[in-house]
């Protein structure tokens, strides 16, 4: 980085971390004169055990709890507005989001709309929609059962199109959480597919954040700082998990999502076609493509790549090596080496590389990336 201009740094919100935060809530509502939240979640965290628990603590302080988990796996903005929906006709006085990054992006969404009514995409980022997000919105919590995006420290919400499938960026400070309860604890449960999935999302943040070409040294170290931690406990988190390793999982999570406001890159322009296109879950579409975008950004970064071959302590500190622990750490947890393993096939390449050039992510890669390069990525991993 040069030091004759000027940068601006901004860090996100009040972190509650620790084994049984999440009982926190109630009091926490209470304390900020909220008694009538709108629980946003997923179909499957809906009915899980922890879940229930949680209404039931509110139900027994008095509080009046709706849950809107009717949301896809890939969001669309139907989703948002049938949130609004239940918003409005049940008169909430605040939005608790709890769930991956799915759940939690549907409820940042909601909390733009509940008071921003015109349509939802013309305060997409990308076409600087982030000037019109004025008004107030309503008290926001988070609460995260993967550790993986870290949606719950972000100021921004991707949200499909129901037709296209052009995935959108909704952004404001106004969308961070005023608190986040990040209880590991929720997170033991997770199939160990789920926690390996989220798991290589969350290093694939912190990974693309460290090598992205926007100077921030202050992420730069939260991003080597979450790639040793994740080096530290995925394997175990995913094959005999116990709650350190849960919460280092978790802590990493966190610190991608500080660390990738520096901004993300070719894997995850990779990756977002395939979530769009195919339905494929996002960490999973990420886990695949990492060792190959990675790869594709050694030459001329070779020093960034030493730092992170040194933070994972390998042998030779070199990309070539990093390339190969990833590789690794994909067998270690049971992910695919190729994305024909995960349902891709020669017919999707062109649609792919298509949508991944229109993607919003590399254009912070290091280097530039053109839409032959996609295509020749995709067919290395297919």
């Amino acid at each position: 980085m040069t030091f004759d201009k000027i940068y601006q740094y901004n860090f996100p919100t009040t972190i509650r971390f620790g084994a049984g935060a999440v009982s926190e809530l109630g009091d926490y509502l209470i304390k900020n004169k909220l008694s009538r939240p709108l629980i946003v979640t997923d179909p499957t965290v809906a009915q899980l055990g922890f879940f229930k628990a949680i209404v039931a603590d509110l139900q027994k302080k008095n509080l009046s709890v709706e849950v809107f988990h009717n949301i896809h796996k890939n969001p669309v903005k139907s989703d948002v507005y049938k949130g609004t929906d239940a918003f409005d006709q049940t008169n909430r006085d605040s939005i608790v989001g709890i769930g991956g990054g799915a759940a939690i992006d549907v409820a940042r969404a909601i909390v733009l709309r509940v008071n921003h009514r015109e349509d939802l995409f013309k305060y997409d980022d990308l076409i600087g929609g982030d000037v019109y997000v004025t008004n107030e919105v309503p008290h926001f919590i988070t609460i995260p059962t993967t550790a993986g995006t870290g949606s719950e420290v972000g100021r921004s919400a991707i949200i499909a199109d129901d037709e296209t499938h052009q995935k959108k960026i909704l952004f404001s400070p106004k969308l961070l959480a005023k608190i986040v309860f990040a209880d590991p604890m929720l997170t033991m449960e997770l199939p160990a597919f789920i926690t390996a999935a989220t798991g290589m999302d969350a290093l694939t943040h912190n990974m693309e954040a460290y090598v992205a070409k926007m100077p921030h040294p202050m992420c730069e170290g939260i991003a080597l700082e979450g790639i040793s931690l994740i080096h530290q406990s995925l394997e175990k988190a995913v094959n005999k998990p116990d709650l350190e390793s849960r919460s280092k999982m978790l802590i990493a999570s966190l610190m991608g999502a500080v660390a990738f406001q520096k901004g993300l890159g070719v894997v995850h322009s990779l990756a977002h076609p395939l979530s769009s296109l195919l339905d494929t879950h996002h960490g999973l579409a990420n886990a695949v493509n990492i060792p190959y975008g990675m790869e594709f950004n050694i030459k001329g970064f070779e020093d960034k790549f030493k730092r992170i071959a040194r933070t994972l302590e390998l042998k030779e500190e070199n990309g070539e090596a990093v390339v190969r622990y990833l590789f690794d750490l994909n067998s270690k947890v049971n992910i695919p080496h190729k994305l024909r393993d995960i349902g891709v096939k020669q017919e999707h390449i062109e649609t792919l590389a298509d949508l991944a050039i229109a993607d919003f992510a590399h254009p912070n890669n290091p280097k530039p990336v053109s839409r032959e390069d996609f295509k020749q990525l995709y067919l290395k991993a297919l």
